[in-house]
């Protein structure tokens, strides 16, 4: 590593620990302000607040981290053109590529960080949050406990049948109140409820049941026997305990179309499109788009490095305002044109991955161009 290569690092390092600073010590002000009302509800004590506003600190992070990172490029870098070092070190033979690199290589590590945190940090920290949340009071719909899941419901698209389970344990694998619906071919309906159930050698056994018919597709529901059922089998029923889980995770969500929908975890957006390759177009549209979009969001921090190097590096004092106003409007223009391009890719106008990536591409082209426009 060269000795100006050691100076940018530090020069741009520092700034950006100033930002994260400044932008984590507002926020803290702000968490406790707005939540005061839910950490008074939950009955929380003084170290129980400290150790809520630690978990909710990594998901802020991620969101910020490309920010600063463009703030504090673009203060290094008009520091650095003000006093005309970039100009003396492209006079000596540095090309700007080969003089950015500590920049490019600063924007690949936040990537991976952001990409770590999203992935690894952020969802632990969710299910901390909930557990500091029930400490005082028990929450009353918590579905995403570990092992032990309550007031859930959700849908078997290849067959039809609608689950709604009282409470569920995964480890067991035994349900409390389930009631199943699902469709004949004829078009009829037809009703399970039970106390519980159980999976027995493949077989989903439901004990203390009742069977509901319909006679005709405008008929009412009729029930099939006239005594409960102390034990029915059900072998048509082919969900595993494993799709069970995934489809407990996604329906907690319907985050299917919601609007941070990267807070689903990459595994559980694979393992739910693996389990389920006949989902309805719109639901896989989304849940595709998603997958996507949470592996081009880490690499927006690189982005804002092509970004941020056209505007900042150009020589002369002029630059200065100019940079910062440029920059940030091409900012807010990525996030909106992020926004678009994933509601087209959810409804299936774009495929899934162009959506995700388009502004990335486009604007990472962009920054190239004006970098190898710059003087």
């Amino acid at each position: 590593m060269r000795l100006h290569d050691r100076y940018l690092f530090r020069e741009l390092l520092t700034p950006l620990a100033y930002c994260l600073g400044g932008f984590l010590v507002f926020w803290i002000a702000y968490f406790f302000f707005s939540e005061l009302d839910v950490m008074q509800e939950h009955q929380l004590r003084l170290i129980d607040s400290v150790e809520y506003a630690a978990a909710m600190t990594p998901g802020f992070l991620v969101l910020v981290l490309p920010i600063a990172l463009l703030l504090a490029l673009l203060y290094a870098l008009t520091q650095h053109a003000r006093h005309h070092e970039l100009t003396a070190l492209r006079a000596a033979g540095v090309s700007l590529w080969r003089l950015c690199a500590p920049y490019f290589v600063v924007g690949l590590a936040a990537s991976g960080i952001y990409f770590w945190m999203n992935e690894v940090i952020v969802p632990r920290c969710a299910n901390w949050t909930e557990e500091i949340l029930s400490r005082h009071v028990q929450l009353e719909n918590n579905p995403k406990e570990k092992t032990h899941f309550t007031k859930i419901g959700f849908r078997t698209a290849h067959a039809n049948r609608i689950w709604q389970i009282g409470e569920y344990d995964t480890v067991t694998r035994i349900m409390l109140n389930p009631n199943v619906t699902w469709t004949l071919p004829d078009g009829s309906w037809r009703a399970l409820q039970a106390e519980r159930a159980g999976r027995t050698n493949g077989v989903w056994i439901f004990s203390n049941a009742k069977m509901f018919v319909q006679a005709s597709p405008q008929g009412d529901l009729q029930p099939e026997f006239p005594t409960n059922l102390i034990l029915i089998a059900m072998p048509e029923f082919d969900e595993t305990p494993r799709e069970i889980l995934s489809d407990i995770k996604m329906s907690d969500s319907q985050t299917l179309h919601g609007s941070r929908s990267a807070d689903i975890p990459l595994k559980d957006l694979r393992e739910y499109l693996k389990l389920h390759p006949d989902l309805p177009p719109d639901d896989a549209n989304a849940l595709r788009t998603k997958l996507y979009e949470r592996l081009s969001w880490p690499w927006t921090c690189l982005v804002v490095v092509f970004i941020a190097i056209p505007f900042g590096a150009q020589s002369g004092r002029r630059n200065l305002f100019f940079g910062v106003a440029g920059s940030i409007f091409i900012c807010f223009a990525y996030f909106v044109l992020q926004q678009v391009s994933l509601a087209f890719g959810m409804n299936g106008h774009l495929p899934a991955w162009l959506a995700a990536w388009l502004p990335n591409l486009f604007f990472a082209t962009l920054g190239t161009i004006l970098i190898l426009r710059t003087r």
